[in-house]
């Protein structure tokens, strides 16, 4: 009993929110007002950061390795473009919900093939999962549109309000608060007794069967809900963009993930929100000065992170913040003692 309550315990401490967290969600609230003619971008990091938080979910907490993510994000995206297409739910919050679930549901069955292998045949096995819904999206083309995609897909006004624009605007706000709702939610899980278990299977699942921990369990759920997410993410592509078509299935959207969380980290939630913003805006400044080689400018980024190493470039970037603060807090106060009167 008290073992339990030890983990409850340092479940809890471990959840209290930090003042750099507080100040990287105002910082993020700013953005509208520093850059109020970027809405787009930043509505795309927002879809990106997202998508990255439900791979790390599963790679940065259970280990599970994924080279097919992208065949949630897809079956999402299809799911709000056919639902809004058809006019089957007209709210896109409602159709949000239920685009990923569908997600979900495919996260779900699919659990059991991925949990059985290592991490080769994780990869493998995702990424045929991927290959295969893209497969199938071109075999029912009379569904899904083919190469061409869904066409004619007119969203309705958010909540009944709130209408998609041209500018971005309201997509920022809706990705932005849809993006926090769901890190809330998985913030709690991961400093939760199940988030805790999550990294003992990562660390060494024979020992955490060992003492008691239901291992397939845990895998199915935390992929289930990796999957979720996805999906979210994927819903959420479409209804901003309103557009959806085979290229949500490809291995390049997988592929751009996983470089998401090797430039922001993985096992602490915010690396697929810092890796997002990172690799956005190193893929706008690469495009712009090399349009047909950006890719191999963002490779050497990664080649120099591995050389260098995330822990050093992230003291190197704390260097001068951590000296100004140690100046600030060593500096002695200076009273004025008044002199006395000559007489």
């Amino acid at each position: 009993m008290s073992a339990s309550n030890d983990v409850s315990t340092s479940a809890m401490a471990s959840g209290r929110w930090r003042i750099s967290e507080v100040v990287f969600w105002v910082l993020v609230l700013a953005c509208p007002l520093l850059f109020p003619s970027r809405y787009l971008i930043m509505t795309d990091i927002l879809r990106l950061a997202l998508f990255a938080l439900s791979l790390d979910l599963i790679l940065g907490y259970a280990g599970i390795v994924s080279l097919g993510h992208a065949a949630f994000f897809g079956v999402g995206a299809y799911s709000a473009g056919l639902l809004a297409l058809h006019g089957i739910i007209n709210e896109p919050v409602i159709a949000l919900v239920v685009a990923g679930f569908a997600a979900m549901v495919l996260g779900f069955f699919t659990s059991f093939l991925v949990i059985r292998g290592v991490d080769l045949t994780r990869l493998m096995v995702t990424l045929g999962i991927a290959l295969l819904m893209e497969a199938l999206g071109e075999r029912f083309s009379n569904i899904t549109g083919g190469t061409d995609g869904l066409q004619g897909i007119e969203m309705q006004p958010l909540l009944g309000m709130f209408a998609f624009d041209m500018f971005g605007k309201t997509g920022f706000w809706y990705c932005l608060i849809v993006l926090f709702l769901l890190f809330l939610l998985a913030r709690r899980i991961v400093h939760s007794p199940f988030g805790l278990s999550l990294r003992a299977i990562r660390n060494n699942p024979l020992r955490a069967a060992a003492i008691g921990i239901p291992v397939n369990r845990r895998l199915i759920a935390v992929y289930t809900l990796s999957a979720f997410y996805a999906g979210i993410a994927g819903a959420l592509f479409t209804q901003t963009t309103a557009l959806a078509s085979l290229d949500v299935f490809s291995f390049e959207k997988s592929a751009d993930l996983m470089l998401v969380l090797v430039i922001g980290g993985t096992g602490y939630l915010y690396g697929g929100l810092i890796g997002a913003v990172v690799f956005k805006m190193l893929q706008e400044v690469f495009q712009t000065i090399t349009p047909q080689y950006w890719l191999f400018w963002i490779g050497l980024v990664l080649v120099v992170i591995v050389l260098v190493g995330r822990a050093r470039m992230h003291r190197w970037a704390l260097w001068l913040p951590n000296l100004v603060i140690r100046r600030l807090a060593g500096r002695k106060a200076v009273v004025v003692v008044p002199e006395s009167d000559a007489s």
